[in-house]
C-alpha cells in the first residue's frame, strides 16, 4: 500500500464512530461491563487512549520508544491491563478528552510521515499504512465490547476492509502464536463486504479457501464472536484449522468468546 492517506483516512472514521457512542454515556454507563472479563466501557478507551499514545511514541520518538519496549516487554499483558485500569480510573470526560487528543495526534504523526518511512513496534517495524490499518483493527475491535456493552448495533461499513486485510496477513503469526507451522500453500479468501462486494485474497485456484460475510469473518479474526456463531467457512483441512486459531491482534492467543449457539 503505497499511499498512507485512505486507511488513516478510515482510522480516522472507525475514531469517530466510536466516539459518536460513547460521547454521550453517563458515568453508569461508562462503568458497563464489556464482554473482556474485567474491562468496562472505560476500559475499552482507556486501553485505545494507552496504544494511541504508544503509536505516537514510535512515530515521533523512536528512541524514547525503544526504551519503552525494553522496559515493558516481559510483561505486556500486565502493563496493557494496568495502563486501562489506571485510564478508567479518571472521570470519563477526562479520559474522553485524553483519547480524543491522542487521537488527533497520531492522525497528524502519521500523515507527516515520510514516503516509505517505517518506525518500531512491539513486533516488526511498521509503515503509516500498516499502523493505520493496526489502529483501525482495534478501534474496531474494541468498538464492538463497548457496542455489545451498551446492546448497541453497528452498520458493518467498507472498513472493515482494513480488518479483513490484516487478518488475512496475519496468518502466519497465529500460527506461530500457536506453536505450529503454517501451510507451504496460500489459500483462497473470499468474503462479501457490507455493499454486496467480494473482497479476494489468495490464488484463484487454491485447493483450499475461507467464506462468507466480512462482518463474520472480521468478528472470528479479532475474536469477539465464536466460529460456531458465525457464517464463515471452510474448505479444506488445514483452511478449517486456521479458522480455529486466526487472530489478528498481536500477543498471545486470546480465549475468544463462548459459543452462544449459532449458524454453524
Amino acid at each position: 500500500m503505497s499511499d498512507p492517506t485512505p486507511v488513516i483516512d478510515d482510522l480516522h472514521e472507525e475514531g469517530e464512530e466510536l466516539d459518536r457512542l460513547v460521547a454521550g454515556l453517563d458515568e453508569e454507563q461508562w462503568a458497563l461491563a464489556t464482554p473482556a472479563p474485567g474491562w468496562s466501557v472505560a476500559h475499552q478507551i482507556a486501553h485505545l487512549a494507552w496504544t494511541d499514545r504508544q503509536a505516537l511514541l514510535a512515530a515521533t520518538d523512536p528512541d524514547a520508544f525503544a526504551a519503552e519496549v525494553d522496559r515493558a516487554i516481559a510483561s505486556l499483558g500486565a502493563n496493557v491491563d494496568e495502563a486501562a485500569a489506571e485510564g478508567a480510573a479518571q472521570p470519563p470526560a477526562v479520559l474522553l478528552a485524553q483519547w480524543r487528543a491522542g487521537r488527533a495526534a497520531l492522525d497528524k504523526a502519521l500523515r507527516s510521515l515520510p514516503p516509505g518511512g517505517r518506525f518500531p513496534w512491539f513486533g516488526p517495524p511498521m509503515s503509516a499504512a500498516s499502523m493505520a490499518t493496526g489502529r483501525l483493527m482495534e478501534t474496531w475491535a474494541h468498538g464492538q465490547d463497548v457496542a455489545d456493552a451498551l446492546g448497541a448495533v453497528r452498520t458493518p461499513t467498507g472498513r472493515l476492509r482494513q480488518v479483513v486485510r490484516i487478518g488475512v496477513r496475519a496468518l502466519p503469526f497465529a500460527y506461530a502464536a500457536h506453536g505450529l507451522t503454517p501451510p507451504a500453500e496460500e489459500f483462497r479468501v473470499e468474503v462479501t463486504g457490507p455493499d454486496g462486494e467480494l473482497w479476494t485474497y489468495g490464488p484463484e485456484d487454491a485447493a483450499q479457501r475461507v467464506t462468507g460475510p466480512a462482518l463474520d469473518f472480521c468478528l472470528l479474526v479479532t475474536q469477539r464472536a465464536h466460529r460456531d456463531d458465525l457464517a464463515v467457512r471452510a474448505e479444506g483441512p488445514d483452511a478449517d484449522r486456521w479458522l480455529g486459531i486466526a487472530q489478528a491482534f498481536a500477543g498471545p492467543p486470546g480465549a475468544g468468546r463462548p459459543p452462544k449457539g449459532g449458524a454453524r
